[in-house]
């Protein structure tokens, strides 16, 4: 009977061993493609608030959720082939930082749903139909254009400036637009606009120098883009080499040095995406999630920066400022 028992009990364990496999879930699976480096202690801070939140909302990070990373660097080929890879992955859902990394991974998917952050607004309408009630695979947060809100921040605090140059990359579908409504407010400011299209390096020596070797007393705005946010250092270190005053979009720039910037605060951005992933994964559709704009944007002031370059912030400005940087 005991020998007997035994048989049945390693027979029953073997049962419940076999329900317990079956009965498991398999693990979520997430892809995220994002526009910098893997080393860019930015891109890490934004990563490590989205998966904070992730964890906070229950999810146990490698383990019930699978996440595949991407890290492109900004080059828009990298960015393509990255998006495929992804793609090809099909996870439950992909995580799209940056406008050119959302327009790549439309282009391989309009079945797996999508969630952007710091996407312009103009290309977020175009692809999800509209950003109170999307109609296709994609909604998220979208970033504000105030391109011509840079123009007036430089030209108050820098207010002699007669002529601005404007770094674009000629890959952010944004850019062109961008343009289109400085030129617009500089008409209105009596200033002259040099528009600077800037794909690498050594084009971003070329723009600042030929805007410093102008006569007439020059200011410069960098446009949001990858390639502006992987090559910040160079950017900055010439600006501040040339003695230029600049605006720039996010305030990674001022923390190293830039003048002023203007815009909206992208790791709040990833943090409040988690949401938006973790809603999608437990049922709801794009659809039934609207596409939100940030609640606030950020000016950034780096007086060290004003005072090396001999400008005093008005009181205006600094009543704005979110943050002064001494």
């Amino acid at each position: 009977m005991k020998r007997r028992a035994f048989i049945v009990f390693l027979a029953s364990a073997a049962v419940s061993s076999v329900s317990a496999a079956v009965q498991q879930p398999s693990p979520r699976r997430l892809g995220v493609l994002i526009n910098l480096a893997d080393t860019d202690p930015e891109g890490q801070a934004r990563i490590a608030a989205f998966r904070t939140s992730l964890e906070v909302l229950g999810w146990k990070l490698d383990d019930d959720l699978v996440i595949d990373y991407r890290w492109p660097a900004g080059e828009i080929e990298d960015v393509r082939a990255s998006a495929s890879e992804l793609a090809r992955l099909v996870p439950d859902v992909l995580l799209a930082s940056g406008t050119t990394a959302f327009v790549a991974i439309q282009e391989q998917t309009r079945t797996v749903p999508i969630v952007f952050v710091n996407v312009g607004e103009e290309t977020a309408m175009r692809f999800t139909g509209g950003l109170a009630r999307p109609t296709g695979n994609a909604t998220g947060f979208a970033a504000i254009a105030i391109h011509e809100k840079y123009l007036e921040a430089l030209k108050e605090i820098a207010p002699s400036i007669d002529r601005v140059g404007v770094i674009t990359d000629p890959e952010n579908p944004a850019g062109p637009r961008g343009i289109r409504a400085i030129e617009t407010m500089a008409k209105l400011l009596n200033v002259q606009v040099a528009a600077y299209a800037v794909r690498r390096a050594d084009d971003i020596k070329r723009a600042v120098e030929a805007l410093s070797g102008e006569p007439r007393k020059a200011g410069l705005i960098v446009l949001p883009s990858p390639m502006a946010a992987v090559h910040r250092d160079q950017i900055v270190n010439l600006v501040r080499q040339h003695r230029l005053p600049a605006v720039y979009p996010y305030r990674y720039f001022t923390a190293i040095g830039g003048l002023l910037s203007y815009g909206v605060d992208l790791i709040d951005q990833h943090r409040r995406a988690a949401s938006y992933i973790d809603r999608i994964l437990r049922g709801q559709t794009p659809a039934s999630l609207p596409v939100q704009e940030p609640p606030k944007l950020d000016v950034v002031i780096n007086l060290t920066t004003a005072k090396a370059l001999g400008l005093t912030v008005p009181p205006s400005l600094l009543a704005r400022a979110d943050e002064l940087i001494e």
